[in-house]
């Protein structure tokens, strides 16, 4: 068998709560900004749960026309300016050369959910003629990569993981399994999720699983921390251009990082809580190290799923000391959420780019709001400013609803 090829990423593109760019997100990490305010998107008073990590002022009709904008679910909108945004970034110009070269990969967790409520509103309350001809396609949660295949004419390998929280990470991991193969030279691959939405938020109020510190949302995203007290909701979009490093050479592209190892596994346990021991969070772990051809001690930095949960956190932080023995304590960790909130299916691809720029500068992004450090959660998590570090390699972990997981193992680019 042939060697496999080497993946590298040479753009990225995000839409996060923390900004409508990765400049302005990334400079936000750094700072320890929190994105989280109250919900706008509807009117949230009836809601235990009141806040979430929203897009401020995003336009779609600034990446695309306001007649095909109104054709989309949001979370359409959001993967399609993201793409933009990472093919500027990379240098790669439409139409595309080779498009049957070119392949997509974009995750999501429940997609344009908001779409199919909406219409049967209108089937409900108005009756049939009120129904739009989009319900079905703009909810399905494989649309927001046909969309970037449409605007990029992207014609080759395809995936559209949905695996909850998960979905961006695997996407990733996939995308460059099919550039190792051979069966394509660039993937367009990340994450999207746009759903701050009354049925959405009110769903997980009556799962008891949200943050209810409604009085001071920039403080209520805290993993790791004694009194945490759930997650906050967001939304968001991350893509990445991944390319075999003999097409990024040949091009003279630039180069951020290495996609070295990646891996998935299932809880088989529970349809909302994790195994108790993490121990499918340590299979994915254990499984990408193996993959990347890396032992544990090489390992610089964790982006961690960090939800701020009362039982993920001190579950996730057992799985790492499980998978990383005595050099758990030299790892730097971190969690993006404290700052954004959980974007859902997109959250494994925007923290993995997150991860990668940690690689480019150096510098590893704060857990804000850990104020009070869990006895359970005993490890160096960055607490509350950010730090500089020398990173080399890096690992990204992303755990979803029904014990789906996925993590990323990513190295610094030097040549």
């Amino acid at each position: 068998m042939s060697e496999r090829r080497r993946v590298v990423i040479t753009g990225m593109g995000a839409l996060t709560p923390l900004g409508l760019t990765l400049a302005e997100t990334w400079e936000n990490a750094k700072a320890g900004k929190s994105g989280i305010t109250r919900i706008t998107q509807f009117d949230p008073s009836p809601m235990p749960t009141q806040i979430a990590g929203e897009l401020k002022g995003f336009k779609p009709e600034a990446y695309m026309p306001a007649r095909e904008a109104r054709r989309m679910a949001r979370c359409s909108q959001i993967a399609l300016a993201a793409t933009q945004q990472a093919l500027a970034d990379a240098g790669i110009t439409l139409p595309l050369a080779t498009p049957e070269r070119v392949g997509v990969a974009v995750g999501v967790g429940m997609g344009g959910m908001e779409w199919t409520c909406n219409q049967a509103r209108n089937y409900w309350e108005k009756g049939l003629s009120t129904v739009s001809p989009f319900a079905i396609t703009a909810s399905l949660p494989n649309i927001p990569a046909y969309h970037v295949s449409v605007y990029t004419g992207a014609q080759g390998a395809f995936i559209a993981p949905v695996a909850a929280c998960a979905s961006g990470a695997q996407a990733i991991g996939e995308a460059a399994e099919f550039i190792r193969n051979g069966r394509a030279d660039v993937m367009l691959a990340g994450g999207t999720e746009a759903l701050v939405y009354d049925i959405a938020i009110g769903a997980f109020c009556a799962m008891r699983a949200m943050s209810t510190r409604n009085d001071e949302p920039e403080r209520a995203s805290r993993p790791f921390d004694r009194d945490r007290d759930g997650f906050v909701f967001a939304e968001g979009a991350g893509i990445m251009v991944l390319e075999s490093l003999e097409h990024a050479q040949a091009r003279g592209a630039r180069i951020y990082a290495e996609v070295l190892g990646h891996a998935s596994s299932l809880d088989a346990y529970h349809i909302a809580q994790p195994d108790p021991e993490g121990r499918g969070a340590q299979r994915a772990m254990r499984w990408a190290l193996q993959d990347a051809g890396v032992a544990p001690e090489e390992v610089d930095y964790i982006n961690t799923h960090g939800t701020g949960t009362p039982l993920g956190d001190p579950i996730e932080t057992f799985a790492v000391k499980s998978v990383f023995g005595d050099h758990a304590y030299k790892l730097a960790l971190s969690s993006t959420k404290s700052m954004m909130g959980h974007t859902m299916g997109a959250a494994g691809a925007v923290e993995a780019i997150i991860t990668v720029m940690t690689l480019v500068e150096g510098i590893i992004t704060p857990t804000i709001n850990l104020e009070n450090l869990d006895p359970q959660c005993d490890l160096d998590y960055t607490p509350n400013v950010a730090r500089k570090a020398d990173v080399r390699i890096a690992m990204k972990n992303a755990f979803g609803l029904g014990g789906q997981n996925a993590s990323l193992v990513l190295r610094r680019w030097e040549g």
